[in-house]
């Protein structure tokens, strides 16, 4: 995606929560603000960004976002445990409505088993409780073209979040079959009132001596 590309979805990423009246903070450490720029490249875009941290060194991340030196320790800073903290953490410490975070590895150097060149974790939270998770390996395609990539996958999960929750799907009610006609009974009732009548047998009558 070129750079007019990316342009133009950020642009449509800042008109929709201008409609919506949503704000976004950011929380970037291998990208290095670049989403932040991405945004606030265009004019206007005070209305809808907030605030930006940068947060390059896991120090960063734990006093800026509050992300903890145990997950930090335990699963590194490339993961999607710390990338989803500093999502987390970034809304805790802003006034808005939607996060997003990216740590990875740019390259060229960086790589431990595991863990490659190109490896991206990116998050996105809202203020509703809504959190996505992405995990991107882009592989050796330099050091620009990571961070440039990443940047096009937060918006991309921004725009996503924005949107709002999806409804849930309506259960289709089910089918109940018409009769065209009324269903009638063959044999009429007899009313109560009126039963037939059983006959009797005739009593012979005596003859006469």
């Amino acid at each position: 995606m070129s750079g007019s590309a990316t342009r133009a979805l950020a642009r449509s990423l800042l008109d929709l929560c201008r409609m919506r009246k949503l704000t976004i903070v950011t929380a970037e450490s291998c990208t290095g603000g670049l989403v932040a720029g991405s945004l606030t490249e265009i004019p206007g875009s005070s209305d809808v960004v907030d605030r930006g941290f940068v947060t390059y060194s896991n120090e960063a991340k734990h006093a800026m976002l509050g992300v903890e030196t145990a997950t930090l320790a335990t699963f590194g800073a490339v993961s999607k445990e710390t990338a989803v903290a500093m999502a987390v953490g970034a809304l805790e410490q802003a006034d808005a409505n939607l996060s997003v975070s990216i740590t990875g590895i740019a390259g060229p150097g960086g790589a431990t088993p595991g863990k490659p060149v190109g490896l991206v974790h990116l998050a996105v939270a809202s203020r509703d409780g809504r959190i996505t998770h992405k995990e991107c390996r882009f592989g050796a395609i330099g050091r620009g073209q990571v961070r440039q990539q990443s940047v096009i996958e937060a918006l991309k999960m921004l725009m996503e979040m924005a949107r709002g929750p999806k409804p849930p799907l309506k259960k289709r009610p089910r089918a109940v079959a018409h009769r065209s006609h009324p269903r009638v009974s063959r044999t009429p009732r007899r009313s109560a009132g009126k039963r037939r009548r059983t006959s009797r047998p005739s009593t012979p009558r005596a003859s006469g001596s």
